[in-house]
């Protein structure tokens, strides 16, 4: 790790104590032990830009142990997202921009709100096979406009949770490949070693889910972060896991590895202590060296340059096959299903008394003629609920242009997995 790199991770390290202390609450175990895993993803791996956060073709990026968001919302500040540095001193105060846990639409650059535990990895299942549908139903020969990976972070907790085996059981099924599980393997919970409740072998269970699994021993090694991460975008056919061993709490003397890093402020000697460990060059609260905000404006206007070469590529698409423009336009306008208020057809049922199941069967088989992106199923119910689009084909590793999906009994992922 070269010296930039080196003070770039450490900033996302300072700026997370930093808020966390002046807001006296917080965790800061995972932005400490988490911060160079982050760099790697945001600076070398993840194709984004900030200039455009709602660009269509950008990989996500998920933080399924939303209570780390001090770590998410000092990368937004850094790469210029538009969070301020007054932003992040208002961390955990109300109606800020820097709430305790992620907040879509509220925080530009956050992609999913996320808080318990799980439910992030779930909603990143559901970006992810949203990708392969929509790649599946327009991308051309030379025209991949639909071309991006889902990247999700979290931590042993995530793990325990059954909703992540229910959706990573799924994910594996469907061989949905541009999904990237990210597993910050600490072995500490916040009432101590995960060993009292949680000793399941995590890399084998996720070789049984069907997934590529890689695992990087020291989570702040950066090249061999990049390695593992160019070696699950090389398999095509599965989705991957890569376990980074990390510690909770890194470069605090006192606090490092210790189950007290994991939930509380470290204390105002603690955060003095991590920057002397650090080498940072300033004890001032919030001080981030300009070489450090240089670098990460560099790498942002790098990264607007892929999103440059992807609207030239999209433009000669739309010349090429304008019934894709069209079909385009029409997946992404939310406001669809409002032309069916003054539709008489839509609205023209039989006075006879039926089952609300039976209705809303009737009801889910018009609509999908008027809105190309209604997608949904059921978890192994849709003869009983009548969840069934006709005609629309099945969602599978085989065909991703179907339609309908097939949750299998998992209902708690498949919310989740559809909010995603």
């Amino acid at each position: 790790m070269n010296n930039i790199d080196t003070m770039s991770v450490n900033a996302i390290r300072v700026l997370s104590a930093d808020a966390i202390q002046k807001a006296k609450s917080g965790h800061p175990g995972l932005p400490l032990g988490c911060a160079a895993v982050a760099y790697d993803i945001w600076a070398k791996e993840m194709k984004h830009n900030p200039a455009n956060p709602d660009w269509a073709d950008r990989d996500r990026f998920i933080l399924s142990g939303g209570h780390g968001s001090a770590l998410l919302y000092s990368l937004l500040h850094l790469f210029g997202y538009g969070l301020t540095k007054e932003d992040m001193m208002q961390f955990r105060q109300l109606d800020s921009l820097t709430p305790g846990h992620p907040e879509y639409r509220h925080t530009k650059g956050v992609e999913a709100t996320t808080g318990p535990l799980g439910a992030g990895m779930a909603m990143a299942v559901g970006m992810a096979m949203a990708e392969a549908h929509l790649a599946a139903k327009f991308n051309k020969e030379n025209y991949p406009v639909v071309d991006h990976y889902t990247y999700v972070l979290g931590g042993d907790g995530c793990m325990m949770e059954g909703i992540s085996s229910e959706a990573f059981s799924l994910a594996g099924t469907l061989g949905l490949h541009k999904l990237i599980v990210v597993y910050d393997s600490n072995k500490i919970s916040i009432e101590g070693n995960t060993d009292i409740a949680f000793t399941e072998d995590v890399k084998k269970k996720f070789e049984a889910f069907g997934f590529q699994t890689l695992v990087v021993e020291d989570g702040n090694d950066l090249d061999a972060l990049h390695t593992a991460f160019v070696e699950a975008k090389a398999d095509t056919n599965r989705p991957s896991m890569i376990m980074v061993k990390t510690q909770i709490g890194y470069g605090c003397p006192a606090k490092q590895g210790k189950a007290s890093a994991h939930g509380e402020p470290l204390g105002v000697e603690n955060v003095a202590a991590l920057k002397e460990t650090l080498g940072w060059p300033s004890q001032e609260a919030f001080y981030v060296p300009e070489e450090v905000y240089d670098n990460y404006k560099a790498i942002s206007t790098e990264k607007a340059k892929e999103e440059e070469a992807w609207n030239a590529m999209f433009a000669e698409y739309c010349e090429k096959y304008p019934e894709m423009k069209e079909a385009w336009d029409a997946q992404f306008n939310m406001d669809i299903a409002k032309d069916l208020i003054d539709n008489e057809e839509f609205w023209a049922y039989d006075e006879k008394a039926d089952a609300t199941r039976n209705l809303s069967g009737i009801v889910l088989n018009r609509l999908k003629n008027y809105v190309p992106n209604l997608i949904g199923g059921a978890a192994d119910l849709a003869p009983s609920t009548k969840t069934y689009m006709k005609d629309m084909g099945d969602f599978s590793k085989e065909d991703y242009t179907g339609r309908n999906l097939h949750f299998g009994v998992r209902e708690l992922s498949m919310a989740a997995i559809g909010n995603g």
